[in-house]
């Protein structure tokens, strides 16, 4: 019979392998700190045991999955943080500059909208404010995938084409 600590270590390896599988399979990459990385990702076992699902380590849940939504990892701010900073949050995803040691990590500001009172602000408040770009929109002339972001994707995170088969769509 297997030990809880060697049943939870067994999960963090496996998971590991799982995510670097499926970072580099859609052009992303983990961070190369083995240790740190694999305490991120038992952060992300112990939320899914915790609330059903895997909540981003370096963030609060509220163990409400739909108000949660926007911080299951790979969360919502995973790219347009990667974009700007080289890294997520939490630093789980890295871009090939700081993978490569051409840019070191920084710590990286919240990007998670939330009212005075700590309360994610509804939709359709969010959706009744003029929004406008910050960022063109890029699609991929393959599959439709759209993206915000300077520049589009080294590759389609849905059908793997490289970044010369997207579009600027809108600007």
């Amino acid at each position: 019979m297997k030990k809880p600590k060697k049943i939870l270590k067994d999960r963090i390896n496996k998971l590991y392998s799982k995510l670097q599988i499926e970072a580099e399979s859609y052009g992303y990459h983990l961070n190369s700190d083995e240790e740190f990385t694999k305490e991120l990702i038992k952060g992300l076992i112990i939320n899914e045991d915790r609330y059903g699902y895997q909540a981003c380590p370096c963030r609060l849940a509220s163990g409400n999955k739909s108000q949660d939504l926007d911080i299951i990892c790979p969360c919502d701010y995973r790219d347009p943080d990667l974009n700007e900073y080289d890294a997520c949050y939490c630093a789980l995803y890295v871009t090939k500059n700081i993978l490569d040691g051409n840019k070191e990590l920084t710590s990286i500001p919240e990007r998670r909208t939330e009212d005075l009172n700590n309360n994610k602000i509804n939709k359709k408040e969010f959706s009744e404010k003029k929004l406008t770009l910050s960022k063109p929109i890029w699609r991929c002339k393959v599959c439709g995938y759209l993206c915000a972001r300077d520049n589009p994707p080294e590759i389609c995170p849905i059908c793997k084409v490289k970044k010369e088969r997207f579009e600027k769509f809108l600007t």
